[in-house]
């Protein structure tokens, strides 16, 4: 169940008049001349919506194409943009609902849903700086019983897992830099990390994992993600029995996500959690993971689920069944701002995931983590700033505005 406001907030929201007057898509992405490693940023979709006090709420859209971005969202043709204009933002549960049930005769899935998530953590971060409160404390606030923490651990910080890719996917290309860049990460106090073997041989899987854990040694949190690689349930099931020496926390998407019977087969024969989420929408998808699927590693994008609101229900859902929420970014740093807010408030987050710009060379993911929370020795600080926490100065945006004539161009190749 999603916070209700408390008497402050209830009254607060009385005494205001406050209405959305324009929904605003603009596009950012890495510049011709930056290098072409798997972390470039081709095109990726930014949602600010604006009122007529000043407040703006600001939200990226993850793997929408920009041309869908616009269509749904800019300006006052657009489809959603044309159902908020006048509305009252707050709260943000309300907007959510109608703009879902307004497609009760379409598809609920898909970029309409990526593009109503954006809708719902652009309305959160205008909430928060409309009660001067970080969003965190909004959803239900930092709680956890004294019971359930690890003596020594502190939970008012967040943990981040580090996504380590390869610019060349050869064997000897992902041995070599995946590792490399998983040590320096550790060099710098990151104290989490999930490689990436995809495309890869079962001996090649192994061997990265094996070379990864000796160099971090035992403490570290290790995951492996291969991206969908396989169809048979015999080759998993192999694969994972030799990877159970190197204490994996989960294993990430062995099989394309509309294969529920290959999951449970394989969670039946393994005792490595199984993880999936990054392109799921709706709590409806995620039960079906957990429920037929035998998942329990949730992982929602902040805005591919369904925004925060719909994050929170993923959070309750789990939690009802065993299962832990460790959700997904392989973006910026403005949708995991977004994320901490989420893993501030659940019980069930020990991990969020995280593409630590200082290992991979596109220009624009580095200029936003600067300007957005991120891990300082391995951990990210509960936010004091208003809303999510993110202000993107006018000179970011300008340096790396793409044009509208590169509307359609996608988030990363295909």
């Amino acid at each position: 169940m999603l916070p209700l406001c408390g008497i402050e907030e209830q009254e607060y929201i009385r005494e205001q008049t406050v209405k959305i007057t324009k929904t605003e898509i603009f596009v950012l992405g890495d510049p011709a001349e930056a290098p072409n490693d798997g972390a470039r940023v081709h095109g990726l979709a930014f949602l600010r919506i604006h009122t007529d006090t000043g407040y703006t709420g600001i939200s990226e859209i993850f793997v929408v194409p920009p041309g869908v971005a616009r269509a749904v969202l800019d300006g006052p043709e657009s489809l959603f943009g044309r159902m908020l204009l006048g509305e009252d933002p707050c709260p943000p549960q309300r907007l959510w609902n109608r703009l879902y049930n307004s497609m009760l005769h379409g598809n609920r899935r898909g970029w309409v849903i990526i593009c109503l998530g954006a809708v719902d953590v652009a309305l959160w971060d205008l909430y928060g700086k409309m009660m001067e409160r970080p969003v965190w404390q909004l959803l239900g606030g930092n709680e956890r019983t004294r019971h359930q923490i690890v003596e020594g651990s502190d939970p008012a910080q967040i943990i981040p897992y580090c996504t380590i890719i390869s610019d060349r996917w050869d064997p000897a290309s992902v041995l070599r830099e995946q590792v490399e860049r998983v040590v320096a990460l550790r060099d710098l106090g990151y104290r989490a990390f999930k490689i990436e073997p995809m495309q890869q041989t079962s001996d090649t899987i192994v061997e990265l994992t094996r070379r990864t854990r000796e160099v971090l040694g035992p403490e570290p949190m290790l995951s492996v993600d291969v991206g969908y690689l396989w169809n048979d349930v015999g080759t998993a099931v192999s694969t994972l029995k030799r990877l159970e020496e190197f204490d994996i926390y989960f294993f990430e998407t062995p099989f394309p996500v509309d294969r529920m019977d290959a999951y449970a087969q394989l969670a039946a024969q393994t005792p490595l959690r199984l993880a999936a989420g990054e392109h799921a929408v709706t709590r409806w998808e995620f039960l079906d993971f957990m429920d037929r699927g035998g998942m329990l590693v949730m992982q929602p994008y902040m805005t591919t689920c369904g925004g925060l609101t719909e994050a929170m229900r993923i959070v309750e859902l789990a939690h009802a069944r065993g299962a832990i929420v460790c959700p997904g970014n392989w973006s910026t740093h403005v949708l995991g701002a977004a994320t901490v807010h989420l893993a501030a408030v659940s019980p069930i987050t020990p991990y969020i995931e995280s593409a630590p710009a200082e290992v991979f060379a596109s220009p624009l993911r580095q200029a936003l983590q600067q300007v957005s929370p991120h891990a300082v020795d391995g951990v990210i600080e509960l936010p004091t700033a208003p809303g999510i926490g993110v202000e993107l100065p006018d000179d970011l945006i300008d340096e790396f505005l793409l044009p509208p004539d590169q509307g359609w161009q996608y988030h990363e190749e295909q």
